[in-house]
């Protein structure tokens, strides 16, 4: 008796021959797919070890090891832990795709976007390299970004598409606490980004009066930090009041937070006056320019005071 007679009689001749060999084609489907998937984790895991090894071989004392993995057309950046760090769309590397991180650039909503390309940006925190590949390649402004981490430099060139420094690049290895105090870089700075975490991101790294004092000293006239508060263990509204405490409350704008949980704040070293008919064609403008949502900014974007 044949395979067919057997399976028919033993289920009352439920399954027709096109039922069977259709349930072949999942099943070889599943099989193929299953093992697709564990090559794929297999090569995260592999690549995560030689970037960790390397940290380790650098002797970076309480530095944290730096990995990545990728998932579809994405590129996942962690500091040994599961935390992410920074994301990038291997299909547009030098786009931002984030919420909050389009957010940052609102101080774009105050800017001459004709003289973008001539002003100074810093960011404090690389991740990455999001914001510092947007400003320096998107905008084409002088960009400088700070990283305490080497292999964090490191792998955003490798991996991360940040460009090597040039004359219009620059990135630090240094502590953005120690970059904010150094009176050089006082009043240089037209866009300020801080984002700044460690390895778990339960909090900023950097969240006190003293330190947003510094952010202040690091502006021009009309310059604007922008700062992202995250984490399980942020404190956003004392976050805010810090800020507030080093910019004053009537200079100081917030977003509402993202649906991740992210609060954008932006503080300009004095107040500016928002109109409502300007933000809107201000918006349009930008979005004219760049791929950001900027007319979306408007509906989430309060003042503190």
């Amino acid at each position: 008796m044949d395979l067919w007679r057997t399976l028919s009689l033993d289920f009352g001749g439920a399954f027709s021959l096109v039922d069977i060999a259709g349930g072949l084609i999942v099943c070889v489907a599943a099989i193929w797919f299953g093992t697709l998937l564990a090559k794929k984790q297999a090569h995260a895991f592999s690549t995560q070890q030689t970037i960790n090894s390397s940290a380790d071989a650098q002797g970076n004392g309480e530095l944290p090891g730096v990995n990545f993995f990728d998932y579809g057309d994405m590129r996942f950046l962690h500091l040994a832990s599961p935390a992410v760090q920074g994301s990038m769309k291997l299909s547009k590397p030098f786009e931002i795709h984030l919420d909050y991180q389009q957010r940052m650039m609102a101080w774009l909503l105050l800017a001459d976007l004709d003289q973008v390309c001539h002003q100074h940006a810093m960011q404090l925190g690389l991740g990455a390299a999001s914001l510092t590949k947007f400003c320096h390649l998107q905008l084409n402004m002088h960009t400088t970004a700070v990283e305490l981490n080497p292999q964090v430099i490191s792998t955003c060139r490798s991996w991360f598409h940040l460009p090597d420094d040039n004359d219009k690049l620059q990135v630090l290895l240094a502590d953005a606490a120690d970059v904010a105090r150094q009176g050089a870089w006082h009043g240089c700075i037209d866009a300020l980004q801080v984002d700044v975490y460690d390895q778990e991101a339960a909090c900023p790294a950097l969240d006190t009066a003293d330190f947003y004092r510094d952010c202040r000293d690091l502006l021009t006239q009309d310059g604007c930090m922008t700062v992202n508060l995250f984490g399980q263990a942020c404190n956003t509204h004392d976050s805010i009041q810090k800020i507030a405490a080093a910019f004053g409350a009537e200079a100081v704008w917030s977003f509402k937070p993202t649906s991740a949980g992210n609060t954008i704040v932006l503080a300009w070293r004095r107040p500016r006056v928002f109109d409502k008919t300007h933000l809107q064609s201000q918006a349009q403008a930008i979005e004219a320019r760049w791929p950001l949502p900027a007319t979306k900014w408007l509906k989430a974007l309060v003042p503190v005071a």
